[in-house]
């Protein structure tokens, strides 16, 4: 069954006129730093240890608590992801007020509360606050821990830790953390099938009753309050909570590898490479080098006029976008430099990638790059103050810091005074491209010979960060295999030559994630080529696309536009139902590229090269005969473009096997689609495709 690619595009047009004249000729000059105004915060202590902090604003009639604990990072060991469920477990309701109570009240009044392994917030207008701050205590204090509720989210992280599996950048999200800090540092360590089931819900109930004790944690109210109203509350919520034992273990200190090297997680399915250039790095908000530090990030890779950006995506259309980040962390940090690019071109973005690097530490930035950044902080810190969850965040850094009272105060004032030499000093110092690792998540077998050829150290891992021996990549086929015999194979497994001619059309209702979204729609096809897609949520129609045979458009929020032409011609090309079953008279050539595997099943990659030159590959299950993935490349916004679809879980309909589950990979969008109902010669007709 082919697949249909799908791509939007949405358009931000941003126009300003001003009234008077301007002399375009002049550069304007930027204007000073806005001087900060924040109050500081009054506070006081209750006898358990509670330290509460209370900032009066007025302007608005609401109220935002934040209960912080401050704690040294835990190590979990063989319970990783503890935590995590932990966090989930508080928001399932207390001993007096079972979830759907919980939920009820706080809807009723129009209340924000929730809770995670680190805390609590409530935020209401000013005449409910009592009451959300009630609950939200109520939660801290007394949480339900309900066993069906532990079951239910103990599935739910397992469901989400086997749908990752297959995810280059998930799996980069956790393993580039390992290599760098360690498995054995809190921010290293891996959650993994085995340590989620030797997760208990008792374990989860002693996890709580070490972590959420009131000495070292801190209450911030911010809104429209009075001190004395904050300390009767607080009192009352909290006199009773019994200070606890802090057992903290002290986190190791963070180390480099003494030269770069490039460690390259296989990852056989991926179709594009997540590349991270990254090093620990000694940083936190008291350093003295961190203000030039966040004027040196944002200049390499801060965003589209980042040196990254506009090397890795503008000047050799690498990547959608590539970035640069530096940690402040007291208990451990990191600099990063990350994009994602296409498997062809991984070890022509590492050399890119680390030019830039050493090009921002060896020349000085130009004026007019370092005071962009200044100029966009200037903008976006005063106006992050409007969100009082930033006002009690920073309190909570001044205390648990140690941080000048004055550190927001005189933020912007240190930052305006960095220049270009210190953008270049602490560059060279923290950035260190003699001294990373370069991480590369993707397909050993296909990007690995031409990094090796880079000069530095390889080492391989699996995708839980193990160490590994080098891949050994597909293997030949044996000349006694043929494009024929693996065709007439799948063509024999789904259900046979007569069977599958018989079909001349197919109906598919599908629900979907799309980025995080649930949809649901369906898929048309009619033989020999028509198609039509619709996707739904919440009974409108998000986006819809149909082919006649021979022209076609997309319709998205009532806009339509006709599909490309490079699309059209490959859809007029190929049969939309059973392809294969007309490659040889449509003048398809196919041929058999090697056997490799495909999510540890063993496959054959068939070449298939359209009559136009069109190049894609499909790969057939060895054992089975059916197809189990698709690849194909595309043009989009000026980038060729991957596109990987996998399909499973072959199911029996009306005597013809067709797959019921269809994941495709674009880019760096990714579609999951679950079958729930398809209609053979049924529910389709002509004017459906107009």
């Amino acid at each position: 069954m082919k697949k249909i690619v799908l791509s939007a595009a949405v358009l931000l047009l941003c126009t300003t006129t001003y009234a008077q004249k301007i002399d375009r000729s002049k550069k304007p000059a930027a204007g000073p730093a806005p001087i900060i105004q924040l109050e500081d915060p009054q506070t006081f202590t209750l006898p358990n240890g509670m330290k509460v902090l209370v900032v009066e604003d007025h302007k608005l009639p609401t109220i935002t608590a934040s209960l912080v604990l401050d704690r040294v990072p835990v190590l979990e060991g063989n319970k990783a992801g503890m935590l995590g469920i932990l966090g989930s477990m508080l928001n399932e309701g207390t001993l007096s007020r079972p979830k759907a109570k919980f939920d009820e009240e706080t809807d009723f009044i129009g209340a924000s509360v929730g809770f995670n392994s680190s805390g609590a917030s409530a935020s209401a207008l000013t005449k409910y606050f009592d009451k959300a701050f009630e609950l939200m205590a109520d939660g801290v204090l007394n949480p339900a821990f309900p066993a069906e509720s532990f079951a239910k989210i103990k599935s739910q992280e397992l469901t989400s830790l086997k749908s990752s599996q297959k995810s280059a950048k998930a799996i980069s999200g956790r393993v580039v953390s390992a290599l760098v800090y360690g498995q054995d540092h809190p921010f290293g360590e891996i959650t993994t099938e085995t340590t989620l089931n030797n997760i208990t819900l008792n374990d989860v109930k002693a996890a709580y009753k070490q972590q959420f004790v009131p000495n070292k944690s801190y209450l911030i109210i911010v809104g429209d309050t009075k001190l004395e109203d904050v300390k009767k509350l607080a009192t009352k919520a909290f006199a009773n909570w019994k200070p606890g034992t802090l057992a903290e273990i002290p986190v190791k200190k963070l180390s480099n590898v003494s030269t770069t090297e490039i460690d390259i997680i296989d990852v056989p399915t991926a179709v594009q490479s997540e590349i991270s250039v990254t090093n620990a790095i000694d940083n936190t908000r008291k350093n003295p080098d961190y203000f030039p530090l966040i004027i040196a990030s944002n200049i390499l890779g801060g965003g589209s006029n980042g040196y990254l950006f506009m090397n890795l995506r503008e000047k050799h259309g690498y990547t959608y976008g590539a970035y640069a980040n530096v940690g402040a962390n007291r208990f451990g940090a990191r600099f990063s430099a990350a994009a994602s690019v296409r498997n062809a071109v991984t070890d022509s973005a590492v050399v890119q990638i680390l030019n830039e690097i050493k090009r921002i530490g060896s020349e000085d930035a130009s004026p007019e790059a370092i005071q962009l950044v200044k100029n966009t902080y200037n903008g976006s810190f005063a106006m992050g103050l409007e969100d009082k969850r930033n006002i009690a965040e920073y309190a909570v850094n001044i205390e648990t810091e140690g941080l000048p009272k004055d550190f927001y105060k005189t933020f912007l004032q240190k930052l305006n005074a960095v220049s270009a030499e210190d953008v270049k000093r602490v560059a060279k110092k923290y950035f260190m491209s003699n001294q990373c690792r370069i991480i590369v998540v993707g397909k050993a077998a296909e990007i690995g010979p031409k990094l090796e050829k880079l000069g530095y150290k390889i080492n391989y891992f699996d995708s839980y960060a193990n160490p590994i021996s080098k891949p050994t990549g597909d293997q030949k086929v044996s000349s006694t295999i043929t494009a024929k015999n693996i065709l007439d194979k799948y063509v024999s497994a789904v259900g046979g030559e007569t069977a599958l001619k018989k079909v001349n059309s197919l109906l598919i209702s599908f629900n979907s994630q799309i980025q995080g979204m649930n949809i649901n729609g369906f898929m048309a096809k009619m033989a020999p080529n028509k198609e039509l897609l619709s996707l739904n949520m919440n009974g409108n129609t998000l986006m819809k696309q149909v082919f006649d045979g021979q022209a076609g458009y997309m319709m998205i929020q009532g806009q339509r536009r006709d599909l490309p032409a490079d699309q059209l011609k490959e859809q007029q090309e190929e049969h939309s139902i059973f392809p294969e079953l007309f490659y040889e008279q449509e003048g398809f050539k196919l041929s058999v590229e090697t056997t490799t595997k495909v999510d540890g099943t063993d496959a054959y990659k068939v070449k298939i090269t359209s009559p136009s030159g069109k190049i894609s590959y499909n790969y057939y299950s060895s054992e089975t005969g059916l197809l189990i993935r698709t690849e194909k490349t595309r043009s989009a916004q000026g980038q060729e473009v991957n596109s990987t679809t996998n399909y499973s879980d072959y199911k029996d309909f009306n005597g013809v096997k067709l797959p019921t589950t269809i994941d495709t990979q674009t880019g760096p969008m990714k579609i999951e689609m679950k079958v729930t109902e398809i209609k053979v010669n049924a529910g389709v007709i002509e004017t459906d495709f107009k």
